[in-house]
């Protein structure tokens, strides 16, 4: 099986997973607030990394001063990406939330081929522009007020192919868990204090109706997920891993609407298709 293969099987088993993270988010934060939940499930997922470390011994990495830099990077954009995400679930849909994320394509597209050097055809340009009208039908439902919620996660989808650019450096240095535990920790006290500013409290039942959805969250989506994207990350290009996103928003949209009730607006399945389609036309090999 090549490396290729690999990668795309990876991002398959990836999706299913991150398909139930809004889900799980909206209900977590329902209970104890956006950065609290961002920060326990942090929580959890270091202890994660912790026990994965130690088994593999892993720990000697962290000697690597040449990682440090991509590694202190990689954790800024991931901390602040996320925490873009959280605080924008407060305000929108779990639906809404994975369609506007898998934006990331469009904004990887822009960066490392528009802006970068690599060459763009008609087709690629095409795929991009309509792209944007799917964004615009998703971000615009009834009149041209931006929902700040879907602001929020629009932002965080235009910093991720930056937090992927790093990450995918950093895999140079370091193993996956790695990584994922060192950004974890610088994480973990950052987003603590936020929630202790900003978030009132948690009570002890709301901590308690919480817990199931934020150790989920933390094992699954931080933890198991985000191994399977790193290394999916060591095996293909950026752009085409954001293209594969492509299959968390369906799954999204149905999970929510049975675990949830959360009925899709017709604004949304239109607002998809456009979005899926350019997102097929951009990972359309360039005939040179």
């Amino acid at each position: 099986m090549t490396k290729e293969r690999e990668g795309e099987l990876l991002m398959v088993g990836l999706a299913l997973l991150e398909s139930w993270f809004p889900i799980l988010s909206i209900v977590a934060i329902s209970h104890v607030g956006a950065l609290h939940t961002y920060a326990l499930s942090l929580l959890v997922s270091l202890l994660f990394f912790i026990i994965i470390m130690y088994k593999k011994a892993l720990f000697s990495e962290l000697k690597n001063i040449n990682a440090y830099r991509d590694l202190l990077l990689t954790s800024f954009w991931i901390t602040t990406m996320f925490a873009f995400v959280f605080l924008g679930m407060q305000y929108t849909t779990a639906g809404n939330m994975s369609v506007i994320i898998f934006l990331q394509l469009l904004f990887s597209y822009l960066y490392f081929n528009v802006l970068g050097s690599d060459k763009m055809d008609m087709i690629h340009t095409f795929g991009a522009f309509i792209m944007g009208i799917g964004a615009i039908v998703i971000l615009f439902p009834k009149a041209l007020v931006l929902n700040k919620g879907d602001l929020f996660i629009l932002i965080a989808a235009a910093m991720a192919p930056i937090a992927n650019f790093y990450s995918k450096r950093t895999r140079k240095h370091c193993a996956s868990e790695t990584i994922l535990g060192f950004r974890t920790l610088f994480a973990l006290p950052v987003i603590g204090l936020l929630a202790w500013i900003f978030e009132p409290s948690i009570s002890y039942d709301g901590f308690v109706s919480a817990l199931p959805h934020v150790v989920l969250i933390g094992f699954l989506i931080f933890g198991v997920s985000k191994i399977m994207w790193m290394e999916a990350l060591h095996r293909t290009s950026i752009t085409k891993i954001s293209a594969m996103m492509a299959l968390v928003p369906m799954l999204t949209l149905l999970f929510a609407y049975l675990y949830l009730g959360e009925v899709p607006e017709f604004r949304q399945l239109l607002g998809i298709v456009p979005v899926l389609v350019g997102g097929y036309l951009l990972t359309k090999p360039i005939k040179l």
